[in-house]
This record gives structure tokens, C-alpha cells and sequence, in this order.
């Protein structure tokens, strides 16, 4: 797994779910999000604790890359997602960062 990849372009994604779709979906929502871990797209990811939407923070090579991944995910196919809002996000200190030495 690849922890931080330069040149690529993180991401804050909020989802909102559409009623009570999303706990049918959620076992391909999980696959399709571990999937993207694996390759390292995505670094972290879950459920809000009021649990009526989620969180995820990911990279991408450019906003359509973005887009197409996040259109491909099974909540939004399968109807699941009210509201989806993307933030493009800098990231300056953390432990997913190279040092800056």
C-alpha cells in the first residue's frame, strides 16, 4: 500500500445517504473502498457517527479521475447517496506525509 504519492491530489469527499439505501449497498460500497486502499488511492474512509452519511479522504491525478472512481463506487450506482461533496485538500503535517528533510 502506498501511503502518500506526489503529484497526485488529495481529496475530502462527504456523502450524505439517500434513506436507508445504503445499508443493502454497503457491503459493495466496502469492497469497492478496500479495493481502492489496496491500490492506494484511498487512505482512509468510514461511516459519520450519526450514521447518515460518510467519509472519505483519497488521492487522484486529477479531478475526473476523481470523479470517474467516485462514480463507479456502488452507492452511487445503486442510488444509495443523497449528497456528495468534494474538497480538494492540502495536506501540510501528518504521518502519511514524507518529511520535508
Amino acid at each position: 500500500m502506498r501511503a502518500y504519492v506526489r503529484g497526485m491530489t488529495w481529496y475530502v469527499v462527504q456523502t450524505r445517504y439517500d434513506g436507508d439505501k445504503y445499508v443493502d449497498v454497503r457491503p459493495r460500497h466496502r469492497d469497492y473502498l478496500a479495493e481502492l486502499a489496496e491500490r492506494g488511492v484511498v487512505a482512509v474512509a468510514g461511516p459519520l457517527e450519526d450514521n447518515v452519511g460518510g467519509m472519505v479522504i483519497m488521492q487522484a491525478e486529477s479531478r475526473d479521475e476523481l470523479e470517474r472512481l467516485l462514480d463507479a463506487d456502488p452507492y452511487h450506482l445503486e442510488g444509495a447517496l443523497a449528497e456528495r461533496t468534494v474538497r480538494e485538500w492540502k495536506p501540510v503535517i501528518g504521518a502519511w506525509l514524507p518529511s520535508s528533510d
